[in-house]
């Protein structure tokens, strides 16, 4: 058996590393591809796709990482071994139809991300072929030898993806083609989904059907892309539901949805822009038949992925760090597109040019637009009224026609999710989470680079378990977005940290999703501290209002409302914390909502001289640090002008209101 080992350079320093090995009956392709590389460690996915005419049952693959790099995670796979690796499919995602895709996902500790995939099996196949070659700083750009014929993809590799499969196909000794499944299951409900008539087994949940752990026997799970149940959490739940099996021709239908549904993420894998040189016909392929059943695996909404297009990189070309580099001070249209009840529910006007050009001539030169959804939503259907999709597509255009960088995100939306990270909400959130950013990315698909999407707000996690669940919502924005094709397959994305507290990031958000484009992702971190001094609105039995930040600007008078912790070192000491885990790693961060109210109606005379004055330091400081540290500080306006607010436009008017605060912010941003 003959290999083909094509070694692709990733701006210099990542690498796409790809084992072709093509069988006379089966034709199995892997590709190896560094997702995330923070120097210490890695993320990495391998993406299997049938290439061959008739389906499979079943996987194995083998691949070597590098210079003593190992493996401390994976998901959506057996993994065993001690490098070498071996992965084999889970019980739901062994059956590959022809041209279909699955991938799995890696965590590894280590400096060297790269690793040589050794073999490629299909299930049935008792050869082994073996690649002793490693990656190398080749800049060649092999093509994929998907047997499709495929249009050029966005990549800059691309010219050579639609060489014929004589590129990577090579003789072979024969070999069986019978497709025996060598999946395993860690429950008894799990079942082997093999060629002849054995069982396929789901969880039915209440009425709703979903995939059973193979990983797992109690409790939520999250693999292939989708939730999933463990077996002993499903049997002991009330009433008739609990683990049901059937035949492997009836339940075929719900065993394509979970591979399909991996290999919308898998297949724009391929593409990538940084030089993945997979054809963009494949990748919408892959995402077409994704889209058709991604939603299924919850089976509470329809799919809404109902156009996906191929990767579009055009005007996409910067990575999260070029756009980083263009943010200084940014500013939230706060209470306006997420007020409950309306855009101007909760005081503020209709967002206007006006407005925008305002905002940027004092000096912002980014906008944070906080967006409700879910309460323009069909609450049956999950489908989004297309006048709201169309009224927030308005207010993103008068941004970038401003030439203004926009983040959109799913803002508090009533809570839905962000108050809802548990296993319990787990897949229900999901299936919504994937509704949603369906429809929003693909309405919103045609902006360029400058539109950013931020999976949600402040997604309240206190623990690893719910870290988990959080991740899984993450996962599902990602994978959605990316399916829907287009620019979206390069947009940049903005994860949130666990409650976006500075401290529970560092603690608890050990990696990001997977994501099948290099480079385009941030994350995103809150700073109200000390909440004293930011939000407390009156003293407490358990300790008094701040009144007076720094260590410059302590009263002598009203010492009862000094600070007694969270000033200058405090600040420094959060955000070094984020340099340190995320920013000298590659990833910017968002530093997506901070400010400080006035205490206008509590204060008078030289204590409120002394307040503002405290006030507008701890502005400039905070913005001074951020951008010292490498975060994009995003200043939180939610539009009030009076005490124990922090407005700085008059917006009914179109006036600048806060000039001090105004001031504080371009002194701390440089400008």
């Amino acid at each position: 058996m003959k290999n083909l080992l094509r070694s692709r350079l990733l701006r210099a320093t990542l690498f796409i590393l790809s084992a072709v090995i093509t069988l006379p009956a089966l034709a199995l392709e892997c590709d190896y591809t560094v997702t995330q590389d923070w120097g210490a460690g890695f993320t990495a996915s391998i993406n299997i796709t049938n290439n061959s005419s008739t389906s499979i049952t079943g996987w194995q693959v083998r691949w070597r990482h590098n210079n003593g790099s190992t493996i401390v995670n994976s998901w959506s796979a057996d993994v065993s071994g001690s490098n070498p690796y071996t992965a084999y499919n889970t019980s739901w995602n062994g059956e590959l139809a022809a041209s279909g895709s699955v991938a799995f996902g890696l965590q590894g500790n280590g400096d060297d991300a790269t690793a040589t995939i050794l073999d490629c099996i299909a299930a049935g196949d008792n050869g082994s072929s073996s690649s002793s070659s490693s990656s190398s700083s080749s800049s060649s750009s092999s093509s994929s030898s998907t047997s499709s014929n495929s249009s050029s993809s966005s990549s800059s590799s691309s010219s050579s993806s639609n060489s014929s499969s004589s590129s990577s196909s090579s003789s072979s000794s024969s070999s069986s083609s019978s497709s025996s499944s060598s999946s395993s299951s860690s429950s008894s409900s799990s079942s082997s989904s093999t060629s002849g008539g054995s069982d396929v087994c789901q969880c039915n949940w209440y009425g709703s059907l979903y995939a059973v752990c193979a990983n797992q026997d109690n409790g939520w799970g999250w693999e292939n892309n989708q939730s999933c149940i463990g077996a002993n959490t499903c049997n002991d739940q009330w009433g008739d539901g609990g683990v049901v099996c059937g035949s492997n021709s009836s339940s075929s239908s719900s065993s394509s949805s979970s591979t399909s549904s991996s290999s919308s993420s898998s297949s724009s894998s391929s593409s990538s822009s940084t030089g993945g040189s997979s054809s963009s016909s494949s990748s919408s392929s892959s995402s077409s038949s994704s889209s058709s059943s991604s939603s299924s695996g919850s089976g509470l909404y329809p799919n809404y992925n109902t156009n996906p297009i191929a990767p579009d990189n055009t005007g996409m070309d910067s990575t999260a760090i070029d756009m980083a580099s263009r943010i200084s001070l940014g500013w939230n249209i706060g209470n306006t597109l997420e007020a409950i009840g309306g855009e101007t529910a909760w005081g503020n006007p209709m967002v206007s040019n006006q407005l925008i050009q305002l905002v940027k001539q004092n000096g912002f030169d980014a906008i944070r637009i906080p967006a409700s959804w879910d309460q323009y939503s069909n609450q049956t259907s999950a489908a989004i009224d297309p006048a709201w999709l169309d009224r927030v597509k308005e207010v993103v255009t008068l941004c970038l026609d401003n030439d203004m960088p926009v983040i959109l995100n799913i803002h508090w939306d009533g809570g839905w999710l962000e108050n809802n990270i548990t296993p319990e909400k787990q897949a229900e959130n999901n299936a919504k989470q994937r509704a949603f950013w369906q429809q929003i990315a693909t309405h919103l698909r045609d902006f360029d680079e400058r539109l950013m999407f931020a999976g949600s707000n402040e997604p309240n996690v206190d623990n690893t378990e719910q870290m988990a669940v959080l991740m899984s919502y993450h996962q599902t924005f990602v994978d959605a977005v990316r399916a829907t094709g287009g620019r979206n397959a390069y947009r940049i994305l903005v994860v949130q940290g666990p409650s976006t507290d500075i401290e529970k990031t560092n603690d608890l958000m050990a990696q990001l999703p997977v994501d099948s484009v290099q480079d385009r992702m941030m994350v995103e971190v809150h700073f109200y501290t000390p909440y004293q001094f930011t939000l407390m609105s009156e003293d407490a039995s358990w300790g008094n209002q701040f009144f007076y930040w720094g260590t410059d600007y302590h009263s002598s008078t009203d010492t009862n409302h000094n600070p007694t912790w969270g000033e200058e070192e405090w600040v420094d000491q959060l955000f070094a914390a984020m340099k340190n885990q995320f920013v000298d790693n590659g990833i910017p961060v968002v530093l997506g909502e901070y400010s400080a109210m006035r205490r206008t109606e509590q204060l008078s005379g030289a204590d409120l001289d002394l307040h503002l004055q405290s006030r507008a330091h701890w502005h400039s400081y905070v913005t001074q640090q951020a951008l010292a540290n490498g975060l994009l500080p995003f200043y939180w306006d939610a539009g009030g002008l009076n005490g124990n607010s922090s407005g700085i436009f008059d917006r009914n008017n179109n006036t600048l209101f806060d000039v001090q605060t105004m001031d504080a912010l371009l002194q701390g941003a440089g400008k």
